[in-house]
């Protein structure tokens, strides 16, 4: 095992090495000279040490569990993929594993009516459920420097979106485990970065592709071939 060097920063996204002899999924297996489980033993190494606190690798290993019981008939040879569980179950079953009661769940004001239906779901299933909207504290947007042109209406009052309140009430509210729904591109990260309890993502925004943000890679061939041959920046 090597240290990275600039030669070898990790590009994990172009290996070219077939599965069953990817060194990450086998220890008989090999790494291009960007492979990161190769060339970069101090960052894993590290992560490693961090499985040693006790609450951490609870969650890990209960995050594992989970995953594997997303699939049915593992026990049957070849295996065959068979997942049957869609992530709102997942979400639900993860944290019953792991004793939470109290969940935290953010949300786009544009999801709200959604967002009554996952609350109505996970209080059906005996969490609590401590929920805030993403344009809580009402706060207008010349606050941070927007000026009318830069706004969705232009000339219209209009409230920010406010991240960091949604983190800050649900810090306030102790949740044990935060469920984050369709809040903007950045808005999403100053959540992540600033709530103190783990978070998940039912699902993210996406306005034009009814949330599904991968239909734009799976067309990259097709209509949305603009990525590719389009400067869009």
């Amino acid at each position: 095992m090597k240290n990275a060097s600039s030669k070898n920063k990790p590009h994990c996204a172009k290996c070219g090495v077939p599965d069953q002899e990817k060194i990450c999924l086998t220890s008989k297996g090999r790494g291009p000279e960007f492979c990161p489980t190769l060339y970069n033993r101090e960052a894993w190494e590290e992560a490693k040490k961090l499985l040693s606190d006790s609450d951490i690798r609870e969650f890990a290993r209960q995050a594992s569990i989970q995953e594997a019981e997303c699939y049915i008939n593992r026990d049957k040879k070849p295996f065959v993929a068979h997942p049957v569980k869609p992530r709102l179950q997942e979400i639900i079953e993860f944290a019953g594993k792991m004793k939470y009661k109290r969940l935290g769940f953010v949300f786009c004001d544009g999801l709200r009516r959604e967002a009554a239906s996952v609350t109505r779901v996970l209080e059906n299933q005996g969490f609590e459920v401590v929920s805030v909207v993403c344009k809580v504290g009402g706060v207008p947007k010349e606050e941070i420097g927007i000026s009318q042109e830069q706004k969705i209406q232009i000339g219209e009052e209009e409230t920010m979106c406010n991240p960091l309140a949604q983190a800050e009430v649900l810090n306030r509210a102790s949740t044990d485990f935060n469920i984050l729904m369709g809040l903007c591109v950045g808005h999403d990260s100053l959540f992540l970065k600033h709530a103190e309890a783990y978070t998940t993502v039912l699902a993210v925004k996406d306005r034009v592709l009814g949330h599904n943000p991968l239909a734009a890679v799976y067309t990259l061939g097709s209509y949305s071939e603009r990525f590719l041959k389009s400067k869009l920046r």
